[in-house]
């Protein structure tokens, strides 16, 4: 849309408010609310922020930034009328002088972008988001009690969250979304909800959009929604499968009906990229401590480097589809993570893949989980890093990690997950108290 679209919609739709967005180098969604009489001025570019008070973008004595909104982002927002009717723009961050801010992700996934689009590719991609609802006390605070006690694919009245799921379905709809699925997950209090895949810039902007969905229809209704990875010991963790295409002139081009289970050359290259770079993309796609909590076995989270057509333990699963539907899956990534930067390392590293012709291993069709470490040692399957510590040194070792985020991107992030990790490593747990309070 053009920017006098934008200002004819805020005068049609009623519009009273604005929210402009952007997210943090972590994935936290921050904004700046303007009223209707300021849209003129957003629309030209011209609202200030300071770019300093953002987790990872600049230091104090070169603050200023400005916001330039995307008009093809603007979504009319289905709640908080009671005010007037809200909107909101994701905003690209630049420099006083014009040039992009290059510690904005929504700017390192354009660049991987603009590479693909180089090699004649459009990257497409379907997240598949898992959320927990928690009932929450008399304050309106969480708690760890889940909103019901059903199972995968329980319908009402056991699933007592089905009447919230499906206020969300149609919150997303009337954001524009096209809602694939909605069901309830294998944990007490587990959902997901599918969404349509979209070129992979409008994916990111999506997965922010409906997360921030998911926790106000979920407020709205009492519950708190959480995209924690592992919230309950013992319980199925949180993820964010990501499923991803390329395709050229209008044709997918990871489907070869003439070639071994219809996959072409280039999709067996990218999967290879993909397992190759992946320990190093944990830190991103896995950023917290608790990531790692999921990522262990017994609960289909994959823990090892995989692929395969049909295995659900392995890392990189290609569904069944075929044909322009024709798709690899990423099963490690959760809803935790920055979609920015996970959608441009998951581009950097299947482009690697292909351009350098990488060949992927043999497909793993067994039960990875039930091998001993010895059949997975000869069998040439690694394991991903066992906690945010050893996926921050596998961070370091892969040099496409800093030429994807950039300078500026990779120094922040590291150093804010050293230090995450270092308030981690040093807080005393529940658990050592409960362990060791009367043995010693």
């Amino acid at each position: 849309m053009e920017a006098s679209e934008i200002l004819r919609l805020v005068q049609e739709q009623e519009i009273k408010f604005i929210r402009l967005q952007v997210t943090d180098i972590f994935g936290q969604l921050k904004n700046v609310a303007i009223t209707s009489s300021q849209i003129q001025k957003a629309m030209g570019n011209q609202m200030m922020i300071d770019g300093s008070s953002i987790e990872g973008f600049v230091r104090i004595h070169e603050s200023d930034q400005y916001l330039w909104p995307d008009p093809d982002s603007y979504i009319r927002l289905p709640w908080n009328r009671g005010l007037g009717n809200t909107a909101r723009l994701i905003c690209d961050v630049h420099n006083p002088d014009g040039t992009p801010f290059i510690g904005d992700p929504r700017y390192v996934l354009k660049q991987q972008l603009k590479r693909a689009a180089e090699l004649g590719y459009t990257f497409n991609v379907g997240p598949e988001c898992e959320f927990y609802l928690f009932k929450t006390d008399e304050k309106g605070r969480p708690t760890m009690e889940p909103n019901d006690q059903a199972a995968y694919f329980d319908m009402g009245p056991l699933d007592n969250g089905e009447r919230t799921r499906s206020q969300i379905c149609l919150t997303l709809e009337d954001m524009g979304f096209e809602i694939e699925a909605s069901h309830h997950e294998c944990g007490h209090g587990q959902h997901e909800i599918d969404f349509k895949y979209a070129e992979a810039l409008r994916a990111a902007d999506n997965i922010l959009s409906f997360k921030l969905a998911v926790k106000t229809v979920a407020s709205q209704n009492g519950f708190h929604a959480t995209f924690m990875p592992k919230p309950i010991f013992g319980a199925a963790g949180s993820g964010m499968h990501i499923n991803m295409s390329l395709f050229r002139d209008g044709k997918n081009v990871f489907y070869d009906p003439d070639a071994p289970q219809q996959l072409s050359d280039t999709a067996r290259h990218f999967i290879a990229g993909l397992l190759k770079h992946v320990p190093g993309m944990c830190a991103v796609l896995n950023p917290l401590v608790n990531s790692y909590k999921r990522l262990v076995p017994g609960f289909e989270a994959p823990c090892y480097l995989a692929w395969s057509t049909q295995n659900r333990s392995a890392l990189v699963r290609v569904p069944a589809a075929r044909g322009q539907s024709t798709r690899v899956e990423l099963r490690s990534p959760d809803p935790s993570s920055n979609p920015y930067l996970c959608l441009a390392l998951c581009l950097a590293a299947g482009l690697d893949g292909v351009e350098n012709k990488l060949e992927a291993p043999d497909e793993v069709a067994e039960d990875i989980y039930g091998m001993d470490p010895v059949e997975r040692e000869n069998r040439g399957i690694c394991n991903l890093p066992g906690s945010l510590k050893e996926a921050i040194v596998e961070y370091q070792a892969d040099p496409l990690i800093r030429q994807t985020l950039g300078e500026h991107v990779y120094t922040q992030y590291l150093n804010g997950k050293r230090a995450e990790w270092e308030e981690y490593r040093t807080r005393v747990s529940a658990w050592e108290v409960q362990k060791y309070i009367t043995a010693y």
